[in-house]
């Protein structure tokens, strides 16, 4: 913990994790009304992991008209995930 609580003068005791920390990514569509195409996966995002995700998961629920914005990250940077989006 960042802060904690100890009598004056005493130091606080208390154990942390430390070592290794499992990473989670979560993507997800988000519409005025709703979260749609939520993916959660286990370990980091890569340019693969995210093209699969925008082949199964996210262009299944696009409909024409809908506008896809991502932020820099590389992996959303692909040809062939703008060509899936477009398609």
């Amino acid at each position: 913990p960042l802060r904690g609580w100890a009598p004056r003068g005493e130091r606080i005791k208390a154990k942390v994790p430390h070592g290794h920390w499992k990473t989670m990514t979560f993507l997800a569509a988000l519409r005025h009304d709703r979260v749609e195409a939520p993916w959660l996966i286990d370990g980091p995002i890569n340019g693969e992991r995210f093209q699969l995700y925008v082949d199964e998961v996210l262009v299944p629920t696009l409909k024409p008209g809908d506008i896809v914005i991502m932020d820099n990250l590389g992996s959303h940077k692909g040809k062939a995930v703008r060509r899936a989006i477009r398609s």
